[in-house]
């Protein structure tokens, strides 16, 4: 297989939008390859099961996987799994067409979980739990079939980030997605490869390089969801205050154990007037990491008042 097949688009792009994707090709390789090294996620000899939704994540994970397999300093394989879950419509043609271009080896596990989930959910309720652990079920199933090592998913930043304020709005816990872990039934090494990549340039990715998307059509039919809801505050919020979105994802592998609130993750019964000063003592907010507004209308940023609270809450 040549480069230009795992790179080209389907039709010819402008000399602008050629060099836009280059340039953006080379940064999401850069940042899959980096997450990849940082935590150890793909080792020689591993076999990476690629989760193939027909998604824009997945379709570009499966992409830059493939890139960094040619220039790796080790040996890996790649196979790539679709679950077709039997949804109405369903373009079964789409994604083995597709695959068969790449020439890569795959795998299309055919299972029902839309009849259980649109049997076992009543009307108007949110799907994504039941067909969320539906799917790994199978998908593990897959797994060990095949023999893979690992099972990369396709969640990227933007994900993982909802995921942590999901969590702590409405469940009550500092948690999100980690970019490795162990699967639920323990058998299994999962990977987010795409941990440090950002949506929006993903999305600009898909549309370069044409990927022929298959839409979810359980997912798709609930935008009142948590999660939409969660997407659009970030999205309103970094448009506002650009680089917000950043600072967070940099927050989450910052993390600060003796100024939260965890007994477990820290012995806070332990400490006495012997024990000094730890990780900055009763200094709660950093501000020499503030970066102060150039404009601060209120279009565009909290007042000076505002900032001023924001800053005095202890």
């Amino acid at each position: 297989m040549t480069e230009a097949q795992l790179t080209l688009p389907t039709t010819d792009l402008s000399p602008t939008q050629k060099t836009q994707f280059v340039k953006l090709e080379k940064k999401l390789r850069r940042n899959v390859g980096q997450a990849i090294a940082q935590y150890n996620m793909i080792e020689d000899g591993d076999k990476v099961m690629v989760c193939l939704s027909g998604g824009k994540d997945s379709y570009a994970m499966l992409s830059i996987l493939m890139k960094l397999k040619e220039s790796a300093p080790i040996h890996f394989d790649i196979i790539a799994v679709n679950l077709d879950q039997k949804q109405p419509g369903f373009p079964e043609h789409i994604l083995p067409e597709y695959l068969d271009k790449l020439g890569i080896e795959y795998h299309i596990v055919e299972e029902d979980t839309y009849g259980i989930v649109k049997d076992k959910v009543p009307e108007g309720k949110t799907t994504c739990s039941l067909c969320s652990r539906l799917r790994r079920a199978v998908l593990y199933k897959a797994a060990k079939n095949i023999g893979a090592t690992k099972i990369a998913l396709g969640h990227h930043r933007d994900d993982m980030i909802e995921t942590l304020m999901l969590n702590m709005f409405y469940g009550g816990k500092m948690k999100a997605m980690p970019a490795k872990l162990v699967s639920d039934n323990g058998e299994h090494v999962v990977i987010r490869p795409l941990a440090f990549c950002k949506e929006s340039e993903l999305i600009q990715y898909s549309e370069l390089k044409q990927f022929p998307i298959i839409p979810c059509n359980l997912c798709g039919s609930q935008p009142n969801m948590q999660r939409q809801n969660i997407k659009r505050m970030l999205n309103d919020w970094n448009d506002q205050f650009p680089g917000r979105i950043e600072s967070m994802f940099t927050a989450m592998q910052n993390v600060v154990p003796s100024h939260l609130c965890d007994s477990e993750l820290f012995d806070f019964k332990s400490i006495n007037s012997t024990s000094g000063i730890i990780n900055g003592g009763d200094t709660a907010f950093d501000e020499e990491v503030i970066e102060t507004p150039q404009d601060l209308s209120p279009k565009n940023h909290l007042n000076t008042e505002q900032l001023l609270n924001v800053i005095e809450v202890k």
